[in-house]
């Protein structure tokens, strides 16, 4: 019978910060293949960065955390950021995209698009924002204890669904499909005053709330749920995306904003739930013995942890490492993207010759696909296999994983089975987005959208989940 009850817990110090890095009204946005516009017309809610600067309690390392409302970022952008809050160390720099479909598609190669002259410009800002936001986090920082805890939301759900009408998989909301609910979140308490000093919520949902019939700048459902928790905190709330590479959002790919403002407070609320269940800092929950009243009561007291415990919550150690995932056998050329950008080019001209404006949208769609594959396809380093770079980092009772692209939600739900006396922070979409998705092995040959795109054989996601998995008993042992 269990007696005592820990709370997973880290001594460190840590600084918050927060900026607005809304890009212009006018500014390049079309994010979705199937969108009519090209520039955004107006602010759903602002796109903001938060910073979480870290550092164990001797001050012998560092890391940053900077969380951004955006999609998709060109490496060479990420790379910018990095070496702009830090020249000397910019591998301690996790530039997390939350990965919202709302804040447009930020890359300088759409420079010749209506409202791409905005990009460059706004990216120039940006990396400029970022260093003044980390350095104000860095600025801040104090001894605190992080307190970690989960709770469930059901707003991501499977979506890998297969239509029988059409015959083939979409990519929507399946609902038989199995879907991680969790929500793992922590609180940052000033070991001094008992401030709240920041929180983290960490959960695997696509923020495509809103689609191709949206016109607004906007962070999705990140937006409201971050509003949520800190208008009940004071203080910033910091989003890390998990492993959402097969999970969406149950009511998505709509035009309305009050949508995506619904699923936010859906997920805040859940948030705040955990959030408000921490215990005190250095604290555990422990069984302190039967109480004789009109039934024999078992009352359980929040006691201090010990000296030992304290030590083994300050513990701090970090591993950065490669991964050699092999890319694809059928991974197409750019001389054949490029050959079916030119047809489809071709088919749209005749399209809108016709006015056929149905099929004007669907080439004008398929011609997209084309383009983002190429700048995929150019970004993807030579060689048999894509460098997969992640960084994983034990503080205290806590494991924070950082890696890039988009993997299935059995990347997270494996690690936190294995070491289930752990809190795992997983942060995706880390550094880069690419090598695009990891799908699981089984999901490859079936015609789902995110195994036709995915750069990296069958296999690899199962090897970084493995790997992955021997760094944190290395750690942990």
């Amino acid at each position: 019978m269990t007696m005592r009850v820990d709370t997973p817990q880290t001594r460190c110090r840590v600084g918050f910060a927060q900026a607005d890095i809304t890009p212009p009204v006018g500014i390049y946005h079309r994010m979705w293949g199937a969108a009519l516009h090209d520039r955004a017309t107006g602010v759903h809610r602002p796109l903001m960065t938060t910073a979480m600067c870290l550092e164990p309690l001797d001050g012998s390392s560092r890391l940053i955390v900077l969380g951004l409302d955006h999609c998709i970022l060109d490496g060479a952008e990420v790379t910018a950021i990095r070496n702009r809050i830090s020249q000397t160390a910019p591998d301690e720099v996790m530039v997390c995209l939350s990965h919202t479909h709302g804040s447009g598609w930020m890359s300088r190669t759409r420079a010749n698009l209506p409202g791409g002259d905005l990009i460059g410009p706004y990216l120039d800002t940006l990396a400029e924002v970022c260093a003044r936001v980390a350095a104000k986090a860095a600025g801040s920082m104090r001894a605190a204890t992080l307190l970690y805890g989960s709770t469930r939301c059901e707003l991501a759900r499977q979506r890998d669904f297969w239509d029988e009408g059409s015959k083939q998989f979409v990519c929507g909301f399946n609902p038989e499909g199995v879907a991680d609910d969790t929500v793992l979140v922590t609180k940052a308490v000033d070991e001094g005053t008992g401030e709240t000093l920041g929180t983290v919520v960490n959960y695997a949902c696509h923020p495509t709330t809103l689609a191709w019939e949206n016109t607004l700048i906007s962070p999705d459902y990140v937006g409201a749920m971050r509003e949520v928790i800190e208008q009940v905190t004071g203080a910033p709330c910091l989003f890390l995306q998990g492993a959402s590479g097969d999970l969406g959002p149950r009511d998505g790919y709509v035009g309305d904003v009050a949508v995506a403002d619904r699923n936010g407070r859906q997920l805040g609320f859940a948030a705040l739930s955990g959030l408000t269940a921490l215990p005190p800092p250095g604290t555990y929950f422990e069984f302190a013995g039967p109480v004789v009243s009109g039934a024999i009561l078992g009352s359980w007291k929040h006691l201090p942890v010990s000296e030992a415990e304290s030590r083994r919550f300050a513990m701090w150690n970090a591993r950065r490492f490669v991964v050699a995932l092999p890319y694809r056998l059928n991974l197409p050329t750019v001389d054949e993207t490029k050959a079916e950008l030119a047809k489809w080019e071709a088919e749209e001209a005749s399209a809108r010759a016709a006015n056929d404006t149905a099929h004007v949208s669907e080439c004008r769609a398929r011609g997209e696909q084309m383009r983002r594959q190429l700048t995929r396809l150019a970004a993807m380093p030579h060689g048999p296999a894509y460098p997969y770079r992640i960084c994983v980092l034990r503080m205290g009772d806590s494991v924070w994983v950082f890696c890039p692209g988009e993997l299935y939600q059995v990347f997270q739900t494996t690690l936190r089975a294995r070491f289930p006396h752990l809190a795992i922070v997983i942060a995706t979409v880390t550094n880069d987005w690419q090598p695009g998705y990891l799908p699981a092995a089984s999901s490859y040959g079936y015609g789902i959208y995110q195994e036709i795109i995915a750069a990296v054989a069958p296999g690899s996601l199962e090897t970084v989940i493995e790997t992955v998995s021997r760094e944190i008993r290395t750690l942990v042992e």
